[in-house]
């Protein structure tokens, strides 16, 4: 196999992950985009395998199994097999997550796949420093060293967003003293590190700085995440997708793998811009968010306010809304994932447009525990995309809507962001369901959402809470019908 024909190959894998993120940028094309993704990734995979077995390429392997090769093999021969077997463990793993791992799963599982690259990186970076190299010594010091700064950094932090996300650990943010004081010391001495590191002449001297910079690394990864909230979760699982991308370009640039450096640079670059959208969508620079998230697990966290009493509502009272509205918008949240409620709601939205209601979806960048974990429950329960709008292009429609159904939202949809400048949530984009003739607001209780902030919206005249768990509130409406 010549050199021309795999860097051939790693172009067309490369446009097929250009593809896939045009696709996923839409709707109607994201299954199109996720094919065109693993084409390429296909691709990427054989042609490095291919590579390797006719010798014609010793850069051309993956993270791992570089590691396995300088770790496990005696011999230059036994790489393609310890890529093999390292190919067959990880795919063994993924369809076993495929098969297991529920949709409201998926936020928790993302952040823990970005683990893995971020694993892989610090591996690379250190089995790179014991790996012969020719060319500018420099430069090649400084491209590991931080490699190994972004991988560690990116590991422990999305366990800890594993863990958040997952509930195994509080969502409220750890605040130590002076925090943002210790993520800048951490930060400088990194920075002094890598001087030292390109700069030192002395071999028995650079495992110590490697083992510094990677201890404090770590930690600064565990300390970044624990001092986020449960409400930023949506911006730090961006944020380290992002961070990821830059772990694998820092990667292939120390092995020399094109195709890692361009894939790496796409993941980069598209999560750094996802993060901006959601810090946008929830008012908050991407600077406010590292240096202090916020996020409860329900409870209040500001001043406790006294709004009046709420007034509840049932099954048959809402079917009897719906049976005569003629615009209803449905604006879900989080609540619809836990309680899987979304071919209930799908199922509820077929029955009502057959009556002709004119039924849509309303959809916050920040719903749910991921940047388009809404969207994806729908598309899963077969609800029409043409249906499905952002908020920006249905916030002006809520004063023309009868009945607005809010399953499982919070914040999202929360006037205090509008109403009051010293809210938690003050500044932050919301659907304005409070404008329309009704509200009927579907919680199991009346806590608060991921900010901790009280929710005005349950107490205004023309809302109505129905308590209980979403997927069953909705198939006895359903039942009323």
């Amino acid at each position: 196999m010549s050199i021309t024909l795999v860097s051939g190959s790693y172009i067309i894998a490369g446009l097929c992950f250009i593809l896939a993120l045009a696709g996923l940028s839409k709707h109607e094309t994201a299954k199109r985009g996720n094919l065109m993704g693993m084409v390429g990734m296909a691709l990427a995979l054989i042609f490095t395998v291919l590579g390797t077995v006719l010798g014609q390429n010793a850069k051309l392997e993956t993270e791992l199994g570089v590691v396995l090769v300088n770790v496990v093999a005696a011999a230059d021969s036994w790489a393609p097999w310890a890529i093999l077997i390292t190919m067959g463990v990880g795919a063994t793993i993924g369809i076993i997550m495929a098969l297991r791992v529920e949709m409201t799963g998926m936020p928790q599982l993302i952040a823990l796949l970005h683990s893995f690259v971020g694993l892989a990186a610090v591996l690379v970076g250190w089995v790179a420093y014991f790996s012969p190299f020719e060319g500018p010594e420099g430069l090649h010091r400084g491209e590991l060293f931080i490699g190994i700064f972004i991988g560690a950094v990116t590991f422990t932090g999305s366990i800890i967003a594993y863990l958040k996300l997952a509930a195994k650990m509080r969502s409220k943010p750890m605040m130590l003293p002076n925090h943002n004081l210790i993520n800048l010391s951490a930060v400088i001495a990194i920075i002094g590190l890598t001087v030292w590191f390109v700069l030192n002449t002395n071999p028995a001297l650079d495992i110590w700085l490697l083992a510094g910079m990677t201890l404090i690394s770590l930690a600064l990864g565990v300390h970044l995440v624990t001092s986020i909230g449960g409400g930023d979760m949506p911006v730090v699982v961006s944020m380290l997708n992002s961070y990821s991308g830059w772990a694998a370009a820092a990667a292939g640039f120390t092995l020399g793998n094109d195709l890692l450096i361009i894939t790496g640079a796409l993941v980069g670059s598209s999560g750094a811009y996802l993060s901006y959208i959601m810090c946008k969508g929830m008012n908050r620079s991407f600077i406010s968010v590292i240096m202090g998230g916020f996020g409860t697990d329900g409870q209040i966290s500001g001043e406790v306010k006294d709004y009046g009493d709420y007034r509840e509502t049932s099954a048959g009272e809402v079917a009897d809304m719906l049976r005569n509205a003629d615009q209803v918008i449905i604006t879900p949240g989080y609540g619809m994932a836990v309680a899987q409620a979304q071919s209930a709601v799908a199922d509820l939205t077929s029955k009502l447009r057959e009556r002709g209601v004119h039924v849509r979806f309303g959809i916050h960048p920040v719903a749910g525990r991921l940047p388009g974990h809404m969207n994806v429950l729908l598309a899963e329960a077969k609800v029409p995309y043409d249906i499905v709008l952002e908020m920006d292009e249905i916030n002006d429609d809520f004063p023309k809507t009868d009945v607005v159904l809010v399953v499982g939202a919070n914040d999202t949809v929360n006037p205090a962001a509008l109403e009051d400048p010293h809210s938690l949530i003050a500044g932050m984009p919301v659907l304005h369901v409070w404008e329309s003739g009704t509200v009927v607001v579907m919680k199991r209780s009346m806590a608060t959402g991921y900010a901790g902030e009280q929710n005005p919206l349950f107490y205004k005249e023309n809302s109505a809470m129905l308590f209980g768990d979403a997927k069953e509130r909705v198939e006895d409406i359903i039942r009323a019908l």
